[in-house]
């Protein structure tokens, strides 16, 4: 049986809260006996050395049935509950799984999905070493999304060494490679994971201001939505030292707005994907776009303009996509990316990029002057065909307050006239009322994402 270093943290937190979850505390002592009694009904009902789903909302129950799947050596699929089937048996096709996983206070149901043996060699390789591992489907920008298989033992490594436990809210389910971090990082200090209800602002800042939650890792379209819905006034948030943002790029305006609500409130840059992990950064300031990379095992390169990583919790591979190393072992990120004086600034996804007549325009850069509009709620920005230029500035906007597509046009290209040059400045303006925030809370910018949520 596969035993990791966090089982043995887990019996030294002892009665610390580990969870707490529907207005219960759920102690790490609670936690390491779960593990165990799973992990024997598992071995018991023969799943391991498999390829499982574990289709769960985020539960103490759910979290203990991951790492006793760990614990057996299986390769897990976390799917979120609430994905329509159709994509569900799109995701188990891909991952090769032969049994579905459900947990909840009762114990582990695991019903067989498929026969015939795992193909692909990266999914075979670790069945055959008996290393549990890890499938994270990514959402991606464009296209289907990818299916990164982790050694599970590479990610987990980065946690040997424990920070200062924190109560955090993980407010991105463990299908995300970003809320994968959070429960690992917090497990690993012996700190408590406050699991929400559901994600919105009120219901956040409820749950920060009840169990004093010192910590909140977020994306920036969240930040945005807390700060338009004004929940932060009913509530005391006093507890709250640090909030670090990732999984998009972080709009300038969103950035100033946030500090000047939360002055006291430490913001940090993180930088992940579902192909490396979550990376280690420092933020040159709370005010600044500009990070680096502080992790031992990363190294980072730009070439032609791409972000290029080198870490050991990089990912083995692609089940469905083609490798996207480099022959000397850097991922492409396909993050567009600049240094400044030993730091790095994330322009936007390199598949996102705007052409006008050669002229790259980055959406984040134009949304950041939209959303300085009082009267605009949400802002997406794409890029449409344009006969002339190739391509030109869509922007679809949700707004405040009723306004006629014409006037809201006018207010638009006046405000944006002396702030952004003119091929950058939207040609084309679409008003919806529906959000433009994707289940992953980030931004949908196009019918794909759309289509994924």
């Amino acid at each position: 049986m596969y035993r990791s270093f966090l089982f043995d943290r887990f019996g030294e937190f002892g009665s610390r809260t580990a969870f707490v979850w529907r207005g219960t505390a759920y102690s790490y002592d609670w936690l390491a006996n779960a593990v165990a009694l799973l992990s024997e009904q598992l071995r018991l009902e023969g799943i391991e050395r498999r390829v499982v789903s574990l289709e769960e909302s985020y539960t103490p129950h759910a979290v203990a049935a991951l790492f006793a799947l760990f614990a057996r050596g299986n390769i897990v699929l976390p799917l979120d509950p609430q994905l329509v089937e159709a994509k569900k048996l799109e995701y188990l096709a891909i991952g090769e799984a032969e049994a579905r996983v459900r947990s909840d206070e009762g114990g582990i149901v695991a019903r067989p999905h498929r026969e015939g043996g795992i193909s692909h060699p990266l999914l075979a390789s670790l069945l055959m070493e008996g290393a549990p591992g890890l499938v994270i489907f990514s959402s991606g920008s464009t296209g289907k999304s990818k299916a990164a298989v982790h050694h599970a033992d590479r990610l987990l490594g980065k946690f040997r060494k424990t920070g200062r436990p924190r109560r955090t809210i993980p407010f991105m389910m463990f299908d995300h490679i970003g809320g994968m971090n959070t429960l690992l990082q917090t497990l690993a200090s012996g700190g408590s994971l406050c699991i929400l209800e559901d994600r919105s602002p009120a219901e956040v800042c409820r749950v920060i201001e009840r169990y004093r939650v010192e910590a909140l890792p977020v994306s920036p379209t969240f930040m945005n939505l807390l700060l338009i819905s004004g929940a932060y006034r009913e509530f005391d948030l006093s507890s709250l030292e640090v909030v670090s943002y990732g999984s998009e790029v972080m709009p300038e305006s969103t950035l100033a707005a946030w500090n000047a609500v939360f002055p006291n409130v430490r913001t940090v840059q993180a930088y992940g994907m579902s192909e490396l992990g979550i990376l280690r950064t420092k933020s040159k300031g709370g005010d600044s776009l500009l990070f680096s990379i502080e992790s031992d095992s990363a190294q980072y390169r730009i070439v032609d303009g791409m972000l290029e990583v080198k870490t050991e919790t990089a990912m083995l591979g692609y089940l469905n996509a083609p490798d996207p190393f480099t022959e000397d072992g850097w991922l492409r990120t396909g993050d567009e990316a600049i240094a400044e004086g030993g730091f790095i600034r994330i322009l936007g996804r390199r598949s996102e990029i705007i052409n006008i007549g050669g002229e790259k325009v980055y959406p984040a850069e134009v949304e950041s002057v939209l959303q300085q509009l009082d009267f605009i709620e949400e802002a997406a920005v794409s890029a449409e065909p344009n006969a002339i230029t190739g391509q030109m500035v869509t922007a679809t906007v949700k707004l405040r307050e009723e306004l006629p597509l014409k006037e809201a046009r006018r207010r638009i290209w006046a405000y944006c006239s002396d702030k952004l040059p003119p091929f950058k400045i939207p040609q084309k303006i679409v008003v919806t009322t529906e959000s433009l925030v994707g289940s992953r809370m980030k931004k949908r910018r196009t019918p794909q994402q759309a289509n994924r949520d």
